[in-house]
């Protein structure tokens, strides 16, 4: 069961996303965004949407079938289930050159840690301050999706050819942030992903998935 209405125009919530017991909240979310976590795709991999697809929001409080808190897959499994049965949401695939990331093992290797647990004990993506990125359970699949999803202005393709899943915590200075004369002060993104991962984000073009959208309508609300 899934309850879905326009955002009032006078909310002064933000957007986010959060779970309260087996209720999965949305405030103020963009069609386009919600796309993106139902499919695991960068905005730019959405083709051929209505212009308000990233302008109308939308506030929606679902629960997923199963029992228990909400993992990261039965929050993706909720999301397409109201695309389709809420906004006639239909699309096809196709391959398209775009500008993306492409995440690289370096020349010196991965700096990554193995975790000990479980594929089904999910994976946590969550950050603070500018920057601390702490990762957990996650594959090199899993990074780039949180990556393009999160902090990035175009998708991030793993060519990384790393299978395991890892744990570890990402420290940088965002781009545009003074650091001033503090040594202590973390690198760049992409020094920072190198240095402490062991890893390689390099900007280029690349042949990926694009979803081309075929139908969407906005819902009614309920």
């Amino acid at each position: 069961m899934v309850t879905i209405k326009p955002t009032d125009p006078d909310s002064v919530s933000g957007t986010f996303i959060t779970v309260k017991g087996r209720h999965v909240i949305a405030r103020s979310i963009a069609l386009d965004d919600l796309i993106t976590l139902a499919y695991g795709v960068h905005t730019k991999q959405i083709v051929n949407g209505p212009s308000w697809l990233a302008t109308a929001r939308f506030d929606m409080d679902g629960v997923p079938n199963l029992e228990g808190k909400p993992n990261r897959a039965q929050m993706k499994l909720l999301f397409q289930k109201l695309l389709v049965g809420r906004f006639q949401f239909a699309f096809h695939h196709e391959m398209k050159e775009l500008s993306v990331y492409t995440l690289n093992a370096d020349k010196s290797g991965p700096k990554l840690t193995k975790t000990d647990r479980l594929p089904t004990d999910g994976t946590n993506f969550s950050y603070a301050g500018s920057v601390v990125l702490t990762v957990r359970n996650a594959s090199m699949e899993d990074f780039a999706n949180g990556m393009q999803a999160t902090f990035l202005d175009r998708p991030v393709v793993d060519q990384t050819g790393l299978r395991d899943r890892y744990d570890f915590v990402l420290k940088w200075t965002p781009e545009g942030t003074a650091a001033g004369n503090d040594p202590s002060a973390p690198p760049d993104l992409y020094t920072a992903i190198r240095e402490q991962l062991g890893l390689k984000l390099n900007a280029g073009k690349a042949p990926v998935d694009v979803l081309v959208i075929d139908r969407v309508e906005k819902p009614s609300p309920n």
